[in-house]
């Protein structure tokens, strides 16, 4: 989904009050931490994630991993934390402007 500059801004706003739900650790990726993202995602439709691994590249890859997954768009990246939003047809919570 591509988001227009505005629509990234109000999502960057939105986001700004929430706290990570999401919290890869050293483990890594694993099928109940994927499970999770995709309840949380689903029903929140933007949500943080923190990342705590290695290296700039392992989050990077980590990131593009988890937003190709739910067909989401990376919003914001800063430092150890990504903020992804992922529209839900069925319960829309974000109206977005045009």
């Amino acid at each position: 989904m591509n988001l227009s500059e505005p629509q990234k801004k109000y999502l960057r706003g939105l986001g700004h009050k929430l706290n990570p739900v999401i919290m890869v650790g050293d483990a890594g990726l694993s099928d109940s931490l994927l499970a999770e993202y995709d309840r949380t995602l689903a029903h929140h439709e933007l949500i943080k994630v923190s990342l705590r691994v290695g290296d700039r590249d392992a989050r990077d890859a980590m990131i593009s991993e988890l937003v190709d997954r739910s067909n989401g768009t990376l919003v914001q990246r800063v430092g150890n934390v990504a903020l992804i939003y992922c529209e839900n047809p069925d319960k829309k919570r974000i109206r977005l402007p045009r």
